[in-house]
Order: C-alpha cells, then structure tokens, then sequence
C-alpha cells in the first residue's frame, strides 16, 4: 500500500519541476557578483595537505606561461579581425572550479578576467543538462557580456580540458572581432536603442563536438553577421589555438602529474590573494575619492558622473561606486557590475601592481558597491553595446585615488602616473570594400592613447590603449591593402593638446582618412571627452584639452590633390582654419558620431587623445619646455603663456634670468587670486545642478540621484533608480525645426503674406 505524500514531498515534486522547466537562463546573480575565486576543492586540499613544492610550482608555471604565450602567437598571427592582427586577444587557463589562474604576459587581460563568468555559469548549468552537457572534446563559444564580457564584440572560445575521464582545468581563447550583425557595422552601434539592436548575443553554448566545430551552428553564425568570411575563419583560430594550448598542457601533465598543474593552478591564486592583502596592509588606513564625468551618451551630449571612493582598512579595500549615474533604457552606453570589475581588474593589473601575475585573484580582497540600476551596474535589458563609455574610464579611474595612498610609500611597485587617455578615438567603418566584400570594424588606431605623466618623467606619446599595455597601432598599408580606407595624415603628433605639468602626457596623434574605390563605405566614431576634458591630471597637472569629430564634405580629395596639391596641409587645425578646398563643407562635431555613409573623397578627422599631466606647470624643467617646442609637440605661446618659460625664437634658448622673472609673477598673481575656502566653496557649490544642464548622477549627497527622462529632471533616492529614457534627437531636431517654420509662418501672416 503507497503511503500518502506528505507536504515536503509534493514540496520536493514542485521544485524539481520548477527547475527542470525553467523559462529562461538569464545571468546568474551569484556568478555575476562574484569577482573574487572560490574556496579550495577536495582535490586541492588533499595536495596541499601533502604539500606543494615552490620550486615545482615555479618549474610547471613557467611551462604554462610559455604555452599561453604560444596560443597568444596563433591568435595575433592567424587572425583574421583586426583586434587580433593587433593584439586585442587574449588566452588564460583555469581551474577545474572556473577561477582565472594565469593569463597569457600579452594581449588584454580583461578579456581573459571576463571569462570567468561563463565558465561557472556552464559549470553550474550545462554539466549535468542531459541536453547539452560537457565531454572531452566541447567547446563553448560566448559574447554577451551580460553573462560575462566587456561588450558583444569580443568573441570567447571555451573547452574543459579533461585528463583520465574528469576536468581539471578550463581553457580560453577570446578576440575582439568587430562585426557581429548590430545595427550598425562593426558591431559597437551607438545607435543601439535597446539590446535587440545589438546584433549576436550568445550566451555560452557548445559549438564544438569531438573537437570539431558544428558546420550548422556555423553556418547560423555566419548567416547572422555582415563578414561570414571573417566569423568562419577566427572561430577556426581561437579553437585551433585553444586546442594548441590543450597538447601543450597535456605534455605537462604526463610529464609532471595531476597534482603538480593542479597545485600549480591553486598555488598562483592564493600566492597573489596573500601578496595583494600584504600590500593593501601597507597602505595608510582611510579614504580617497574622485569622479569623472563621461560627456555624451553618443546620441547627445550630456554628463554623467562616475563617483569612486576608495576606502582601505587593514587589509581589506572597497570601492564605493555609488552616485554615479543612473542607466540609460534607449542608449547603448550602460555596462553591467561584472564588466566593470574586469576592468578594474585591468587598472589593478597595468597600473597599480603590474609586477604581479595576472589573475582575478587581484581583486579577492577588493570590495565593490554599486547602486541599482546605475550607469556602472546595468540591469539585464538595457543595452549595452557602447559599455565602452565608461569601461574606458574604469582602466584608469582608480590611479588618481591610488596615486594619494602610495606616494608616502618607501616602496613604490611602478611609477606613480597621471591617468592615460581613456576614450576610444577610433573610426569605425562598414560597407563594400573594393573587393565587392561586405565588411563593418573599427581600425586599430584605438590602441595609440597618451600616457599620462609620471613622477619622475612625461608620459609616452601614442603609447598604447588603457585596456592593454602591449597592443600595437598596426599598419595602415595592410588596412589599405583590405579596405578602401586611405589614410592621409602619417600618425602625425598633435600640438598643444596633451596635458601639461611638470611632466606632461603623452600626445596623441591625428587620424584623417577618407575612402575610395566604393560606392558603399561610411564611419561612425563612439567617443566622448569634445565638450569636457577626458582625463584628469594628477597633483596640479593638467588634463588634456577636449578633442571634436571634423569633417570636409562634398568634395573628392583625390580631384584636388591632382590639381593643386600643395595648397593642401594635412593638419586638422590648418584645414579647419585655412580651409584650402574651395567649395567643401567644414563641420565640426563631438566625437559621437553615428554611422553615415561618405562619398569617396569626403574627409573625416578626429584626434587620438594625450594622457593627464603631472604636478605644477611652473615646476617644469624650461629645458624641457624648449625640447618640446624644438619637436613642434607646443606653441610658442604655450611656452610663455602656459609654462611661463621665455625662449628666444630664433635659436630656442631659454631666458633663464626673464623666465624666472614671469614666473614669480605668476606665483604673486595666484595668491592674488586665491581666496580661503570657505568663500571659495561659498561661490562655486550650489544647492542642484544648473537647471540647463542634463546632469546624471549624485550632486553633494550620494544617496540623491538627479537626472532626465523624457526631457525632464527627475531626481531619486539611490535605492530607488528608474532608467533614463532619452528622446529621439531627429525627433527634438524635427520639433525644434517645425518650431521655427510656425514663427515664419506667424511673421508671414502680420505682414499678409
């Protein structure tokens, strides 16, 4: 006789089939707000129990650094994106628990720390789905970065790598591909008004079985994007150089064992987590804030506040990011909490302790706050796909607060530095190249910014991108060699437009291209920093100026270059100001440019930005001052006016005796200026922000939150965030333009016309 079932097991009976008939999988919250790495597994234990041999460990982690790097070098060389011909990729390995151990030493880290995330969510989700499953010879491919990324462009490639029937580790391999059939080619649409506009959004699937890819998968991707050619041949690379770094791993384990890889792995997060925690003991207890303010959602300009409070105690650190500004339901520039944290990874990795290994135990100790709904902490629907926007941002963010805890240091682990550029000055391209292939990138050209100064000397010019210290510009004739893009200034340095100090940052450099020998070919642009400064400087130093989007329409460069080609400079500030081409429209915009389609000929310009200067201009070496205008990197008049520094204009010596002189004149006149601060305060702070201004984010209390929706100010307690939503600008134009013809009209109507 059955026995009746009792409440917990009709309770039991409901769960499960609540579990096995979940609607949908969206992100797990668990996975996605946890950053640090998990506790030891049995295995783990029982090896170190036994005891973990250093010089071992050294040995076997040497042989898995040298097979990244071999896996990096597959990817850089055989890929066919330009984010991997120029180094934005990356390959890491992990544990058998999903936790980032070790990166390869070049390429993007925060491509490798963004995999963490699918991968646990794999593990937790698709192991035992008798539908899908992981087996020996799986792969998993992987986008959206709402289940772990930086933006949708990035493409990861992921395989468990089994040993003696069980997994032991996980691999990786991720580049940044560009193209993945968003609004908008080349797949970081600004015009994204909600995450349907964004193209691929893969959350981890298996693509590969028995180490081979899926050709009707493939065939799905390909059919989804504008460059099949391009997302058939790296889903080839990224798995080939997945499975290169699978047999070198093997070789290690059949040379060294189980235990040895396996301690190894474990012994490397634990080994950082204990060094990080030892250095954050260093640092003197207390707090150290700073904001900066993104200037344009790339439909509209704007500011928004990115707030960041950065508390030590012992050996704990927290982030306080709250007050920052709200999310945007119709723009594309929101992030999520985990990409933010990879970033700051990042930050961590390149700025603060770049002599550690790399790994997310870095952030273990790190502590991070967000609110709800905020620009840094997006929800699941709102898109996403320009998170560059702040992310930039989040790789430099936090050497201004870290620069004031170490600097009393006896020890320093890298130069103290003003902050790099950290905007994405690039142009993004799409359309028929003149090969008849349907293409949509963004040019390398992103991977140029300025260098920040540093404390002991200036930053270096176009020296790298904020999110990887050893990507390269490329070269523009392999560009030219695919595209009908033509690049008509050589990488030329900008002049007086980086940030000026005792040491200044590094320039930038010009970008002016134009295209030909199509009849289909436009640009878009997706940056900020054209109406409030980038980046800051850091002890009195300046940050760079602002840098807009010019264009020379209406004409074909080419036709003027044959008839007269030595009226023409190509220098953005002579063409703009000179305007050597007879009958073209000159325009001047911000760097939020959605796509456009460009006749060939027609000129697009835009400006690789300089990095923060450091410490008091007036302190700056007059030798230095006259080097720069020697290399034509300053004006005549930033010397006197800025450096107040005389130099004699024929021979470039400095007047030591009269540029002592202007100086202690501008030492008497900034105490002139100066007033206590009290009354300083008294005059600068208001209540709220000005009423004109479409301000986002906290005022003076971080638990207030101003900001517009629907052409209107609202404002909110920080546990109470409602999106933005942002009007249509051809709507605003069509309203302001219609306007105007109802007051003609009127006009006409008193005079009876």
């Amino acid at each position: 006789m059955n026995e009746p079932k009792t409440a917990f097991d009709e309770q039991k009976i409901r769960d499960k089939f609540l579990e096995e008939n979940q609607l949908f999988l969206s992100p797990d919250p668990a996975i996605m707000a946890d950053h640090g790495f998990g506790p030891r597994s049995a295995t783990e234990e029982a090896i170190f129990k036994k005891g973990m041999d250093p010089h071992l460990a050294n040995e076997v982690r040497g042989r898995v650094l040298a097979a990244l790097d071999e896996s990096n070098t597959m990817i850089e060389q055989m890929g066919a994106a330009p984010g991997a011909k120029w180094g934005d990729m990356a390959a890491a390995i992990f544990t058998a628990q999903g936790d980032l151990s070790m990166i390869a030493p070049y390429g993007v880290f925060a491509f490798a720390g963004a995999c963490h995330y699918p991968i646990k969510f794999i593990i937790k989700y698709w192991t035992n789905e008798p539908t899908v499953g992981v087996r020996d010879g799986d792969a998993f491919i992987h986008n959206d970065s709402r289940y772990g990324g930086i933006h949708n462009t990035d493409q990861s490639c992921i395989m468990p790598l089994f040993w003696k029937g069980r997994i032991i580790a996980w691999l990786s391999a991720t580049i940044h591909e560009g193209e993945n059939g968003s609004c908008e080619p080349g797949g970081m649409p600004a015009a994204a008004e909600s995450k349907f506009d964004e193209g691929l959004k893969m959350s981890p699937f298996k693509f590969v079985e028995n180490f081979k890819i899926r050709r009707d998968l493939l065939t799905f991707l390909q059919n989804s994007v504008r460059d099949p050619k391009l997302q058939s041949e790296d889903m080839k690379v990224k798995l080939h150089s997945v499975l290169r770094l699978r047999e070198r791993v093997m070789r290690i384990l059949e040379e060294f064992g189980e235990e040895a890889l396996i301690g190894t792995l474990r012994k490397n997060l634990e080994d950082v987590d204990a060094e990080v925690r030892r250095r954050i003991r260093e640092l003197p207890d207390g707090t150290t804030r700073v904001a900066v303010f993104p200037d344009s959602t790339l439909r509209e300009n704007v500011l928004m506040k990115w707030s960041m409070a950065v508390t030590v105690k012992g050996e704990k650190m927290t982030l306080d990011m709250r007050g920052s500004s709200p999310e945007f339901l119709n723009r594309s520039i929101n992030t999520n909490q985990a990409s933010t944290k990879t970033l700051i990874l990042s930050d961590y990795l390149q700025n603060i302790w770049p002599d550690l290994q790399p790994t997310s135990a870095v952030m273990a100790p790190v502590e991070i706050l967000f609110d709800e709904r905020s620009l840094l902490n997006g929800s699941f629907d709102v898109p996403q796909a320009m998170s560059l926007i702040p992310l930039f941002k989040a790789m430099t963010i936090l050497t201004v607060p870290m620069a004031k805890f170490s600097y009393m240091l006896p020890h320093h682990y890298t130069a103290i530095a003003a902050p790099q550029y950290d905007q994405p000055a690039t142009m993004i391209y799409g359309g028929l190249t003149q090969n008849n292939e349907n293409v949509g990138n963004f040019c390398a050209d992103i991977n140029g910014n300025g260098q920040g100064g540093r404390n002991y000397c200036d930053g270096e010019h176009s020296l790298c991108p904020p999110f990887a210290a050893m990507c390269d510009i490329g070269e523009m004739e392999i560009t030219e060699e695919e595209l009908p893009m033509v690049r008509l200034g050589a990488f030329t340095l900008t002049k007086d437009r980086a940030g000026f100090g005792k040491f200044r940052g590094g320039s930038g450099y010009e970008q002016i291209v134009t295209s030909r020998r199509t009849g289909f070919w436009g640009f878009m642009t997706g940056c900020t920093g054209s109406v409030f400064t980038p980046t800051l400087g850091l002890f009195g130093g300046y940050g760079p100026p602002v840098y807009p989007l010019c264009k020379i329409r209406n004409v074909d460069i080419f036709e003027k270059l044959k008839t007269a080609p030595q009226n023409i400079k190509f220098d953005i500030i002579d063409l703009m100001n000179n305007r050597p081409v007879e009958g073209a429209t000159y325009s001047t915009h911000d760097m939020g440019m959605t796509f456009e389609l460009a006749k060939p000929g027609e000129v697009y310009m835009i400006c690789q930005g300089a990095g923060g200067g450091y410490g008091d201009v007036l302190l700056r070496d007059p030798a230095l001052v006259a080097k720069d205008l020697e290399e034509d990197l300053i004006s005549p008049e930033t010397a006197r006016d800025i450096y107040k520094v005389v130099i004699d204009p024929a021979t470039l010596v400095v007047d030591e005796a009269a540029t002592q002189a202007l100086r202690d004149a501008e030492r008497r006149a900034r105490i002139a200026r100066g007033k206590p601060f009290d009354e300083f305060v008294k005059e600068w702070n208001t209540a709220e922000p000005p009423e004109h201004l479409p301000y986002f984010g906290s005022w003076d209390n971080p638990k207030v939150i101003y900001g517009m929706s629907g052409g209107q100010r609202v404002k909110m307690d920080s546990d109470k965030i409602v999106s933005m939503f942002m009007p249509n600008p051809k709507d605003m134009k069509i309203a302001e333009l219609e306007n105007e013809l109802a007051q003609v009209r009127a006009q006409l109507a008193k005079l009876g016309v």
